[in-house]
């Protein structure tokens, strides 16, 4: 977890140079003006390091060296403690005007997750936002997140910065995984493994050999749990020579995971080259790398001819969906929800024969 703690103790006070330059020239009964005289520099320069209005520079430190016996490493070390502490204080004074920001975001999920801590104040907490972000302000923030053009279900209105909080998430998951440079052949090839996949149980072993099948075409798959805000089944994005697929498991129903899925893996198969997806789940509306992606899924998922001869049967009953998947090799459930996206069967009407999906307990 990344939080303020991490970063070390950092004082809320600083010792100005001048104070203890003046305390020297005290203990040593010298007048300012013979200090500048033994510096060989105008008073006035000596006044205002000792004011703090001047910094005592590299050369300024060795010539009170040489004037006060006082090595120029303390007088260094000294200047740049106080202009790091000042600085500081100005930061955290923006951090404490900018704190209402943070409500942007799901601050309660990110602490329920343990992704960051809740600080004792706003701006604490604010503080901790930014790092786990990694960027340095709010108007940091504005210029190098690109959320607002993520695409979620028309259903519901994703906050921009709950998404860019989901998708950093997963970013950071697969920061653990190993995989190689991406090759469109062999995710081809994986993907044709994993569809029977979707038939088998439990689905924690079932999603580690995706992610293993996936990670050695070069595309990296996590698994993110929602946050408040987002609505979002799931994202595509290039890492690098990488690629990335992160679900959600917002519906936690078999048809729906696996169809994202395929989504997301003709999103890299087919889509604009380093251009980010994040899909909801209606595709109504969507532009056309979204509905190329569709088309990949559904036809990935259910051969276009197959599943004709299926609906020219005319028989919708369970058991002869069951004899279909099991003669297509995949999920029941995945029939079912084609026929609910095509709306030749009522919703809910066969959902008896569609698995219930659940998060790994070991997930991190």
């Amino acid at each position: 977890m990344a939080t303020s703690s991490q970063q070390g103790w950092q004082p809320d006070w600083a010792l100005a140079p001048g104070e203890t330059l003046l305390e020297a020239l005290n203990d040593r009964e010298m007048t300012q003006s013979e200090l500048a005289q033994r510096l060989g520099r105008p008073l006035k320069t000596v006044n205002e390091i000792i004011k703090g209005k001047a910094a005592i520079t590299p050369e300024t430190a060795i010539q009170l060296e040489r004037a006060l016996g006082i090595s120029a490493r303390f007088w260094s070390n000294l200047e740049g403690q106080y202009r790091d502490t000042m600085a500081r204080q100005e930061a955290d004074a923006a951090l404490v005007a900018q704190s209402g920001w943070a409500d942007r975001f799901p601050i309660a999920d990110l602490v329920r997750h343990r992704l960051i801590e809740r600080g004792p104040s706003k701006a604490a907490t604010l503080a901790n936002l930014l790092s786990w972000l990694g960027i340095s302000s709010p108007v940091a923030y504005e210029r190098v997140t690109s959320a607002a053009a993520y695409r979620a279900s028309p259903a519901f209105t994703a906050s921009p910065e709950a998404v860019t909080a989901w998708l950093r998430w997963g970013e950071m998951q697969a920061t653990s995984l190993d995989s190689a440079s991406y090759d469109a052949d062999r995710f081809r090839q994986a993907l044709a493994e994993i569809r029977p996949l979707t038939r088998k149980e439990p689905f924690a072993q079932i999603f580690k050999r995706v992610q293993r099948l996936c990670a050695e075409a070069g595309v990296l798959v996590v698994l993110t749990p929602e946050l408040s805000g987002t609505h979002l089944s799931g994202a595509s994005r290039w890492i690098g020579s990488r690629a990335m697929i992160q679900l959600s498991l917002r519906h936690k129903s078999d048809d729906q995971f696996w169809f994202t899925f395929f989504h997301e893996a003709g999103h890299i198969l087919t889509g604009r080259r380093r251009r980010d997806f994040v899909d909801g789940v209606n595709p109504e509306d969507a532009d056309a790398d979204e509905q190329l992606a569709d088309r990949f899924a559904r036809d990935a998922l259910l051969p276009s001819l197959d599943f004709a001869g299926f609906l020219e049967a005319g028989d919708f009953s369970r058991n002869a969906i069951r004899a279909f998947a099991e003669a297509q090799a995949i999920a029941p459930g995945i029939v079912v929800g084609r026929l609910e996206r095509e709306k030749l069967v009522n919703p809910g009407q066969l959902h008896s024969l569609k698995k219930t999906l659940n998060f790994p307990t070991d997930r991190t």
